[in-house]
């Protein structure tokens, strides 16, 4: 599961920053083919307008990044935007999509910063106070060297490349709940992790815990996890102007914590910042029933819990839109039709909806969803029939399929439809069903216990 950052009410400070780091990409997509890995696609999914955004910015196409992909003979721009280091395996598949294209004018925007790749290829001092000055100075080595690999694959050092940081990272999935899609990976150590780093070690140098660890002793590869994350906080807080206080509970949680604490540019910005806030991280392991149990009555979580995954995301599911066509299947693997989703960035109404699915109990949610379904079909003047009382799957269908045959309708309330599919197919879902069990042997737990 990515990174969870909850957010106090008021969080649009949080919301813009979370926009504005797509405005770097939005300015250099115009007539350009744009290639964009998974993470930065689902941050886009949730917060950054969606594949639509970039298209009405005049990309040309948006491509998956992968090696197999590539430039046609007519597209001399490419604009790559990934989340991870431009190290290893992003460098190889940048490298293949240029060798294979007629690209004359290359731009990569990474979410990781320019600081953090100091550290990466082990520049004296990227560790300490020095590559702040450094960052200060406008000093970018690391990205001024991979423009010139752009430059040699593109096959003349004359065509242009550039290279760009822009803070990425943040997905939000509602006002008031961001996550990091990055970062699906990074996850609590235990002891298992504990026994590989003491196989490492002397014998008189052990760790006798997890709360032993410090942050020099992971492997590199985790170090520099963690300080991608360190690193696109402090940019989140930076744009705050926050002055945070930290706290942690968990052993990774410590480490994160601690590094945010010592990270040299977070001191240049605490000194100034006008604001406070405090910062708790916690370490999931510590409360697993709270992410596997079943007590909570809210509808957004058992839709996430019960409809498949929307391919390459971590936070987003599928949701069937055959109910709209007129396609006659039952087959539920079928993928003739396009899957609808959760994410709505650019319909209010919807988003509103998906914000009370998140936040209201479930009887209420599922009376929400009617009564938008209801002010929508009323606003298209479609031949609704209300009905009070009890609200049922069916019934829900039957208000949706008022939308079928009016295109207009159709296209107006696209969102709000893919939501009410979505809780009718969740309450109609066979797991939906074991829901109350479950609910029922855990509570039968507690009073065992």
């Amino acid at each position: 599961m990515s990174v969870a950052i909850p957010l106090p009410p008021g969080a649009s400070g949080a919301l813009s920053f979370c926009q504005r780091g797509w405005e770097t990409v939005l300015a250099k997509v115009k007539r350009a083919v744009v290639f964009m890995d998974a993470a930065c696609a689902e941050t886009l999914h949730w917060g950054g307008g969606g594949a639509g955004r970039l298209l009405g910015a005049g990309a040309l196409n948006i491509k998956e990044f992968s090696s197999f992909e590539a430039g046609g003979a007519d597209q001399p721009k490419a604009v790559f935007v990934v989340s991870s280091l431009l190290k290893g395996r992003t460098v190889d598949i940048i490298r293949d999509i240029v060798s294979l294209s007629n690209f004359q004018y290359c731009v990569v925007v990474t979410a990781v910063s320019h600081a953090v790749h100091l550290l990466a290829h082990n520049v004296p001092g990227s560790s300490s106070s020095s590559s702040a000055e450094a960052e200060g100075a406008g000093s970018q080595a690391v990205f001024e060297q991979f423009e010139e690999k752009l430059c040699q694959w593109m096959g003349n050092m004359n065509y242009t490349a550039e290279v760009l940081h822009a803070p990425l990272f943040l997905a939000p999935v509602s006002s008031h709940l961001f996550v990091t899609p990055a970062f699906a990976s990074l996850f609590p150590m235990t002891p298992q992790d504990l026994a590989l780093l003491n196989q490492a070690r002397p014998e008189k140098k052990k760790f006798g815990n997890l709360n032993d660890i410090d942050f020099s002793s992971l492997p590199p590869a985790l170090q520099l996890q963690i300080r991608m994350l360190v690193s696109g906080l402090n940019s989140l807080l930076e744009y705050l102007n926050v002055r945070e206080e930290c706290f942690a509970i968990g052993a990774l949680s410590r480490i994160i914590a601690g590094d945010l604490a010592n990270y040299s540019q977070a001191k240049t910005r605490r000194k100034t910042a006008q604001k406070r806030a405090s910062f708790i991280f916690i370490d999931r392991t510590l409360d697993l029933t709270g992410a596997v149990g079943h007590h909570g009555d809210n509808l957004g979580e058992k839709i996430l819990s019960v409809l498949p995954r929307l391919p390459g995301h971590k936070n987003d599911v599928m949701v069937n839109m055959a109910e709209l066509t007129a396609l006659q299947t039952k087959d539920e693997s079928c993928s003739i039709i396009a899957p609808g989703c959760l994410a709505q960035p650019n319909d209010p109404a919807a988003k509103a909806l998906w914000e009370s699915l998140l936040n209201l109990k479930h009887k209420e949610a599922v009376m929400e969803v009617r009564r938008h379904l209801v002010e929508a079909a009323s606003r298209e003047n479609l031949p609704i029939k209300m009905s009070m009382g009890r609200v049922s799957p069916e019934q829900l269908i039957s208000y949706i399929q008022l939308f079928k045959n009016n295109f207009k309708a159709l296209e107006n309330h696209c969102g709000l439809l893919q939501l009410a599919l979505a809780t009718v197919q969740t309450l109609k879902h066979p797991q939906y069903a074991k829901w109350d069990n479950f609910l029922a042997f855990e509570r039968l737990l507690l009073q065992v216990k």
